[in-house]
């Protein structure tokens, strides 16, 4: 008998924390490939494959640039309404798009749960991931404009830019944390399934995508509503997004603290409420 084999060793699941986080780092092999399968099965059968990632923000910035910004007249002025949306549509499709398809993991992949062991955070965490190669097709769409319309003089990006890694990071965070409380909730209640479309649109209209915040008098600084639409942990990650490339609207670094405590709060509210609820998990889902 070979005495160094590894040995891994399942315990009954009891308290309120008891999910091994180190244990991750031993699946990272399939992280990757659930990462793969994500990716692949979303542009299986299509014609034009992962073009859709770029035609989907282009569509949406098109239909924001008429209705909002040339109809409406919501956009900022100063700047091209083209340019002015799609740094914007471009963030929140990402964050949008982790929070959706996470938000609906556990039904999703209920059939492969009750047939082989490994940590449930794995499924989550590979759709966060699995949505950052959409963005980085978007973000390499979107400074094609940039340096475009920098080069014109009609924006003027600054060193925020460089704050582009931390946003994402903080929009993976904060998705994940959400997606896993709503998935840990719809196993037993299916009518949040139906639910998370509406509320993550409606929830684009509390955060300057389709408008800029600065020309609403009571959202802009100093207005009466400002302090309550900043609460919205997602509005400052715009406003520095945007600022960052565009040169427009400003940063309020105070409510970006908030931001970050809401972010770390959810996240954290949702591992222990996973922890909770993945006792139950098969005789559930």
């Amino acid at each position: 008998m070979n005495e160094n084999r590894p040995v891994t060793v399942i315990r009954p699941k009891s308290g309120w924390f008891d999910l091994n986080l180190k244990e991750l780092t031993g699946y990272k092999d399939l992280i990757f490939l659930f990462v793969k399968r994500n990716f692949v099965s979303l542009y299986k059968q299509t014609v034009l494959g992962p073009a859709w990632a770029i035609i989907q923000p282009l569509l949406t910035t098109v239909v924001f640039s008429l209705v909002f910004g040339n109809i409406a007249g919501l956009a900022a002025d100063g700047v091209p309404t083209f340019i002015f949306y799609l740094p914007a549509n471009v963030i929140w499709g990402y964050f949008s798009g982790c929070l959706t398809q996470t938000s609906n993991t556990f039904i999703a992949n209920s059939g492969i749960l009750g047939k082989v062991y490994f940590p449930r955070l794995v499924m989550p965490i590979s759709t966060v991931m699995s949505k950052l190669i959409d963005f980085a097709i978007q973000y390499s769409f979107m400074i094609i404009f940039v340096v475009y319309f920098a080069v014109t003089k009609s924006i003027h990006p600054n060193w925020y830019i460089l704050m582009t890694p931390v946003l994402i990071l903080q929009l993976a965070m904060l998705s994940l944390g959400l997606g896993i409380i709503i998935s840990a909730a719809t196993t037993k209640y299916r009518d949040l399934r139906m639910l998370v479309g509406f509320g993550v649109q409606l929830w684009m209209y509390a955060t300057p995508v389709a408008y800029d915040m600065f020309s609403i008098t009571g959202f802009a600084p100093g207005g009466k509503y400002y302090g309550l639409y900043m609460c919205n942990p997602v509005t400052p990650i715009v406003n520095i997004f945007r600022y960052g490339y565009l040169g427009i609207g400003g940063v309020d670094w105070f409510h970006y603290c908030i931001s970050w405590i809401v972010t770390i709060a959810v996240l954290f509210i949702g591992v222990v409420l996973f922890s909770r609820v993945e006792k139950t998990f098969m005789d559930t889902v």
